[in-house]
C-alpha cells in the first residue's frame, strides 16, 4: 500500500495481519459518531480462518520435501530474444545421469511416486489456502482504511513522516484554539470586573449634573461671541472693500513695472547675444590662429626605440618585429612630408623628382647626357622607397634599389636643409625667424655617421633603424621650420 499523502510505499504493522472481527469492529465503532452511526461492514460475516487450519498448514509447510525439480527465470540484461531455450520459464528439465537409467523395481517406483503425488497435493492446498487468507487480510485492511478515511479528513493509510507533519500542524491548531480561549476567558473576565458599584454610580451622576451646569454656562458665552462675530463680519467687509480698491491700484503698478522689465530684458539679452557672439568669433579666430595644419597632418613621433609618422614605425627589430607593409606606409608619409615642404618653402631638388605615393613612393633620380644640350632630356632612374616579400628570393638586386632610394632621400633631406640654412624667413607678423639647423649631419648615405643602407640583411637592422629615426628628427625640424614662414612663401632679400 502506498501513502495518500507523498505515495511512497507503506509498511504495515504486525498487529493488523491478525485482526479478527471483533478488533476490527472495535476499531470501527470507535471512529464512529454520535450524529452518524458506522455503517455495518458487509463482509463482516465472513468467517476468518480458525486454528486447526493454520496449524495444519504449518506442519505441511514444516514437513513438505523439496520440490522434484525447480524452475528458475533468469534475467535477461539485454533483451535478447535469441535465449536459450532452456532458459524459457515454461520449460522444466532435470538432468538424468546414468545410474538412473538403469530399471529399478516396479513397486519401488509406484511407492515413491505416490509419495511424490501426495506431498505436491497438500503443498498446493496449504498454497491456495494461504492466498485466500492473504486476499481476506488485504481486504479488511483496505476496508478499514476506508472507513477511516470517509470519517475523518485525513486519508489513510499514512507515512511515519507525514503522521509527523500532520500531528505537528494539529499541534499548532490546537495552540491557537487555546489561546484564543485564554483570550476570550480574559475578556469575560476584565468585562465583568469592570461593572459599575452603586457608588460609582452615584458619582457618575453628579458629574454628569455638573457637566450640564457647564453646557448652560457656555452656551450664554456662545452666545456673547456670535454677537461680537457679528459685528466683526461688518467691519470686516468695509475693509475687503478696501482691500479690493487697493488691489486694483497694486494690479495698474505691477503691469507697468512688468512692461518696463520686460523691455528691459529684451535691451539685456540683446547685449548678451552681442557680447556671446563676440567672444565667439574671439574664441574661434585664437583657434584658426594657433591651428597648424602640417602638424595634424604629419605626426612625428617615437614608440620606445622606433621613429613613428602618423603612428606608423619606421624601422625593424627583431623583437618587436615590425612587418613591411607598415614600413612601407612609413616611407610614404615621409615622403610626401618632404614633397610637401619643399613646395611650401618653394624649392626644387637638384637631381631628383619625389613621387609620394603611399606604400609604393619611388623617387626619380635624373641624370643629365654627356651632350649638355638644353633640348637633351635627362635620363629617369626610379628608385622603389619600398620593400617587397619579392626581394627574399632575388638575392640583392632589389634590396640594393631600396638602399639607392634611402640615399636619395637623404640627398633630398640635405638639400633642403641647407636651403632652409641659408635662407632667411620671416613669420606671418613679419617678425624675422630665427636660423634653423639641421640637428643631424648628412653625408652621402650617413645620417649622423650612421648608414641607412640595409646592406647584409638581418644583421643591421638596430644601426638602420637608428638612421630612420634620425631622419624622422630632421624632417620634423623642416616641419616647425615651414609652420612658421609665411603662407605666401615670400622670402627676405
Amino acid at each position: 500500500m502506498y501513502c495518500q499523502k507523498c505515495r511512497a510505499p507503506v509498511r504495515l504493522d504486525s498487529s493488523l495481519e491478525d485482526l479478527n472481527p471483533a478488533a476490527f469492529k472495535l476499531l470501527i465503532d470507535s471512529t464512529a459518531t454520535s450524529q452518524r452511526p458506522p455503517p455495518t461492514p458487509a463482509r463482516l460475516s465472513r468467517p476468518m480462518y480458525s486454528q486447526d487450519r493454520r496449524e495444519e498448514y504449518n506442519r505441511v509447510s514444516h514437513d513438505v520435501r523439496p520440490p522434484t525439480f525447480k524452475r528458475t527465470v533468469p534475467s535477461n540484461r539485454h533483451g535478447s530474444a535469441k535465449a536459450n531455450p532452456r532458459d524459457n520459464p515454461a520449460m522444466s528439465f532435470f538432468m538424468v545421469t546414468e545410474s538412473q537409467f538403469v530399471s529399478a523395481p516396479q513397486h519401488h517406483a509406484d511407492e515413491k511416486g505416490a509419495k511424490v503425488m501426495d506431498a505436491q497435493n497438500q503443498y498446493a492446498d496449504v498454497i491456495s489456502r494461504d492466498d485466500r487468507l492473504l486476499s481476506d487480510k488485504m481486504e479488511t485492511t483496505a476496508r478499514l482504511f476506508e472507513t477511516l478515511s470517509a470519517r475523518s479528513d485525513i486519508d489513510h493509510p499514512v507515512c511515519v513522516e507525514c503522521t509527523d507533519l500532520l500531528l505537528e500542524g494539529l499541534q499548532k491548531q490546537l495552540s491557537t484554539a487555546t489561546r484564543e480561549r485564554d483570550a476570550y476567558v480574559e475578556y469575560l473576565r476584565q468585562a465583568n470586573d469592570d461593572v459599575p458599584s452603586a457608588e460609582e454610580q452615584q458619582q457618575a451622576q453628579k458629574e454628569l449634573q455638573k457637566a450640564l451646569e457647564n453646557e448652560q454656562a457656555l452656551f450664554a458665552e456662545l452666545e456673547r461671541l456670535e454677537s461680537e462675530k457679528a459685528a466683526m463680519d461688518d467691519e470686516f467687509l468695509t475693509l475687503e472693500a478696501e482691500a479690493r480698491a487697493l488691489d486694483l491700484e497694486e494690479g495698474a503698478f505691477w503691469r507697468e513695472r512688468n512692461a518696463f522689465t520686460s523691455k528691459l530684458g529684451a535691451f539685456q539679452n540683446e547685449r548678451d547675444r552681442v557680447s556671446a557672439r563676440h567672444d565667439h568669433d574671439t574664441r574661434q579666430l585664437e583657434r584658426l590662429q594657433r591651428t597648424n595644419v602640417y602638424n595634424d597632418t604629419f605626426c612625428i613621433g617615437h614608440d620606445g626605440y622606433f621613429g613613428t609618422i602618423n603612428g606608423l614605425r619606421l624601422g625593424r627589430l627583431p623583437k618587436p618585429n615590425v612587418e613591411w607593409p607598415e614600413i612601407n606606409a612609413a616611407w610614404g608619409q615621409t615622403c610626401l612630408l618632404l614633397a610637401t615642404v619643399a613646395e611650401k618653402l618653394g624649392y626644387t631638388f637638384q637631381g631628383y623628382r619625389l613621387k609620394p605615393m603611399g606604400s609604393t613612393s619611388t623617387i626619380e633620380k635624373l641624370d643629365s647626357p654627356a651632350d649638355s644640350t638644353r633640348s637633351a632630356k635627362p635620363k629617369v632612374t626610379v628608385l622603389e622607397l619600398y620593400h617587397s616579400d619579392s626581394a627574399f628570393g632575388l638575392g640583392t638586386i632589389l634590396h640594393s634599389s631600396f638602399d639607392n632610394a634611402m640615399v636619395a632621400f637623404l640627398e633630398c633631406l640635405r638639400q633642403l636643409g641647407e636651403f632652409v640654412e641659408v635662407t632667411p624667413a620671416r613669420i606671418s607678423n613679419g617678425v624675422p625667424a630665427q636660423a634653423l639647423k639641421m640637428p643631424y649631419e648628412i653625408r652621402k648615405d650617413r645620417i649622423n655617421d650612421v648608414s641607412i643602407r640595409l646592406k647584409g640583411f638581418n644583421t643591421q637592422d638596430e644601426i638602420w633603424t637608428k638612421a630612420c629615426k634620425y631622419a624622422l628628427t630632421c624632417c620634423k625640424y623642416l616641419l616647425a621650420h615651414a609652420s612658421n614662414v609665411s603662407s605666401s612663401g615670400k622670402r627676405a632679400p
